[in-house]
């Protein structure tokens, strides 16, 4: 990669009242500009380099107009419980991106599939634990699982995991900083 070619990170967007709203690529970011529906309050040092002109790559935008949208509920997935076990086994504490779910009440055992019975766990404690539960294996949980609270934030918290503590959105995004 030579130094003129510099990767364009996503794009946060905001909604008039500066409520994120959601994550965009740098191409929708420039039409919404270009079209006059946003406005960037944030740039970043890098820039897309056209035949006539140079125009800085924005990391934070603001729509013009305000959007109601309803509160996000996060799916029951395998990547949400991995993200609200911030890739930690729940038995060991080791943190790996090579885990696997398992159910706190084995599922032979009457246990639901819910975000209250799901807990990420490494491989080896998985084994190990197989379908005994908790007490029988003498296994204990790091944290109780519990569903992650619905909110204009839930979305960005893997995202400003990853960033580090000095990324531009923390300033549009304060609450994310306890995550």
């Amino acid at each position: 990669m030579t130094k003129s070619m510099v990767r364009l990170g996503p794009v946060l967007v905001l909604n008039q009242n500066f409520e994120p709203l959601n994550v965009c690529n740098p191409r929708r970011a420039f039409n919404l500009v270009d079209g006059g529906k946003a406005e960037v309050l944030e740039y970043s040092s890098a820039f897309v380099r056209t035949p006539s002109t140079e125009i800085a790559h924005p990391l934070v935008i603001r729509l013009r107009h305000q959007i109601r949208r309803p509160r996000l509920t996060p799916k029951l997935t395998r990547r949400e419980i991995f993200a609200r076990d911030a890739f930690t086994c729940q038995y060991c504490g080791v943190t790996t991106h090579d885990l696997t779910l398992d159910h706190v009440v084995p599922k032979h055992r009457g246990g639901p599939h819910s975000w209250t019975n799901l807990v990420a766990s490494c491989k080896a404690c998985n084994h190990r634990k197989g379908g005994k539960s908790l007490m029988e294996s003498r296994f204990r949980l790091l944290k109780q699982p519990k569903a992650p609270a619905p909110g204009g934030y839930y979305f960005l918290q893997h995202l400003l995991r990853d960033a580090g503590p000095d990324h531009a959105w923390y300033k549009f995004v304060p609450v994310a900083r306890a995550v």
